[in-house]
């Protein structure tokens, strides 16, 4: 270690090196003015909501981004009553709350990786974005938010000022239906009645090869929950499913769509998303059924997902044990929240942001190199606003505040986590769950839980599927839990797994019905 007086000499300079580079950063940030304003023919009345200017070397439309893995610059406004043809100012020099024509209303301005202040945007692409339906949780690409056009930003000597004039709006995206795809909606009485507005459940069903030729024959079903930012929209496709095993099973297949206001469902009922689960399996598999030629029966039902998807079908099949007759889950998001991504949520005094020797957390690696950083990933959706993957999670674990928003589990600043909020999510941590229900949930799962993860998931997943399998172990439980080695969040299902899932569900669904065998399907 080097002596006192070394150290202090190289702390003396090390403060002046940072004061320098505070310096010239100050001098080179971006001073300029952006004004934004909305036509009336994109929104005819005044608008209150979240106001972005995103910027993009990457992408030639910059509400594309900002992305999760190169996550670019963006700032954000909230803003109240906000008319057509008033401009909206933002500039680094802005004050934080201002008060412009008539009774527009602007909150600070927030940015990310830090303030428009001390952007250096020469060279990026700029857009406007404003967010007029609340209700999709995308933002750039949600149906019905305005964007403006895209602006190449110069120097700011020769571009002081920069206009975005909002006059587009984002096109629902229609499902593209195909011969063998089909788009199920069903409108929920369940979900409309909580929300106060029409919500559907949506999904694309993927009709078996033979489905046409043989119009007296039922299948049986595998209903699959894509991962966090996945839809329906994913199940379109133009041709069948090759289907390979012994039996000649073909299957019904079902991509639902979990997305929601709020980020992922997980099709769990809760506070702020209100009776998805339910509203499942009493309106959409009814509704199904009815529609398709189905073999209407638990044991002809099966659930798949992966990530986020994983996490749900683990959770339907754990909470509706006679309505599924088994699940598949890869690498499902934290099945024990004593290891949330490496955080015990029940422990007094955990950080979200740095661990127990004060080292920041990570969320996400890739080829054992840390690529994201909790802190950094919270500070990005915080300025996004609703609807993205850690907010998902408060959305569905947390109760729901007098001011209608999910209750945050931890202090956005520090990092805290708030033990008393963590204690309710206790009814969502799958592991405790089984565990305190297993006298009368253990016969019901039998031969029905299968879950399959990496060693080194990217986003530190595995450790909570490591203790759930010693849970179920020592429950004496006959599930199948594999740490695959080498496997990361997105190669899991190389090697064969995928095929040997499809072949598992055919072998569950013929040893309840025999009776289905046929000759082999797909030779």
């Amino acid at each position: 270690m080097p002596s006192p007086p070394a150290l202090l000499r190289r702390t003396r300079l090390a403060l002046i090196a940072i004061v320098a580079a505070c310096a010239a950063t100050s001098a080179s940030a971006d001073s300029r003015t952006f004004r934004v304003e909305f036509s009336s023919a994109s929104h005819d009345k005044p608008f209150t909501g979240r106001v972005y200017l995103i910027f993009s070397r990457n992408n030639q439309q910059p509400r594309q981004g900002p992305g999760w893995f190169n996550p670019e610059q963006f700032v954000a406004r909230d803003v109240e009553n906000w008319s057509p043809g008033v401009p909206l100012v933002f500039a680094g020099t802005s004050p934080n709350k201002v008060t412009g024509p008539g009774r527009l209303k602007a909150g600070p301005i927030l940015g990310y990786p830090g303030p428009l202040s001390k952007m250096k945007l020469a060279g990026y692409r700029a857009q406007a974005v404003v967010r007029f339906n609340p209700n999709d949780r995308e933002i750039g690409v949600g149906p019905g938010n305005g964007y403006s056009n895209v602006t190449t930003l110069g120097d700011e000597d020769s571009q002081p000022k920069v206009d975005f004039q909002v006059t587009r709006l984002v096109k629902a995206k229609p499902f593209a239906e195909t011969d063998w795809s089909k788009l199920l909606d069903v409108p929920s009485k369940l979900l409309t009645q909580f929300h106060k507005r029409p919500i559907s459940l949506r999904a694309a069903v993927i009709l078996p090869a033979s489905y046409r030729e043989q119009p007296k024959r039922r299948y049986p079903v595998i209903l699959t929950i894509p991962g966090f930012g996945g839809t329906h929209h994913g199940g379109s496709t133009p041709r069948p499913v090759a289907e390979r095993n012994e039996g000649g099973v073909e299957f019904l297949r079902v991509v639902l769509d979990p997305s929601c206001r709020l980020g992922h469902h997980v099709f769990a009922d809760s506070a702020n998303n209100g009776p998805v689960g339910e509203a499942l399996t009493t309106e959409l598999i009814p509704a199904l059924n009815k529609r398709f030629r189905t073999i209407p029966k638990a044991t002809a039902r099966f659930l798949t997902g992966h990530s986020s998807g994983g996490w749900s079908s683990l959770w339907l099949q754990v909470t509706y044990p006679e309505v599924f007759g088994g699940t598949w889950s890869t690498a499902p998001d934290p099945v024990d929240f004593r290891d949330f991504q490496r955080i015990n949520l029940y422990r007094s005094g955990e950080n979200m942001y740095v661990d127990g020797q004060g080292e920041r957390r990570p969320l996400a690696r890739v080829n054992g190199q840390v690529r994201l950083w909790y802190k950094g990933f919270a500070d990005m959706e915080w300025v996004l606003g609703h609807g993205g993957q850690l907010h998902s999670f408060e959305a569905v674990f947390s109760p729901r505040n007098a001011d209608g928003k999910p209750r945050l589990l931890w202090d956005r600043k520090t990092g805290r986590v708030d033990l008393q909020t963590a204690r309710t999510w206790e009814k969502y941590d799958i592991r405790l769950v089984l565990e305190r229900n297993w006298k009368t949930l253990g016969p019901r799962l039998k031969g029905k839980l299968h879950v399959f993860m990496g060693d080194v998931d990217t986003f530190y997943l595995e450790g909570a599927t490591i203790r759930l399998k010693k849970s179920l172990a020592e429950l004496g439980s006959d599930a199948v839990v594999e740490i695959h080695k080498d496997r990361d969040h997105f190669n899991l299902m190389r090697g064969g797994l995928r095929q040997r899932i499809r072949k598992e569900m055919a072998a569950a669904f013929l040893a309840a019905h025999p009776d289905q065998r046929r000759p082999a399907a797909g030779r």
